[in-house]
């Protein structure tokens, strides 16, 4: 699932620095609202899930545009491997 919110963003810095406090509670609470719907959250039943959103080149953003991904549904293991 993407979450996208309405206005012009590049990243979440710049969603934050930008957005007025409600686009900022409004798409932060959209993102929970989806996790509950799409039954991941688990205050609803469902095991978890996991927000990724890339910001830059070093995070490989190929998306100039702000979403959020909410993956769930499944372990999803370690995002990150420690040793790396």
């Amino acid at each position: 699932m993407l979450v996208i919110p309405k206005g012009a963003y590049v990243t979440h810095d710049d969603f934050i620095e930008r957005a007025t406090a409600d686009e900022i509670a409004g798409f932060n609470a959209t993102v929970a609202q989806v996790c509950r719907m799409v039954k991941v959250h688990p205050g609803a039943g469902g095991g978890g899930y996991r927000l990724i959103t890339n910001a830059g080149a070093d995070s490989m953003q190929e998306v100039p545009h702000y979403h959020v991904h909410i993956l769930g549904g499944r372990p999803l293991g370690r995002l990150v491997d420690p040793a790396a």
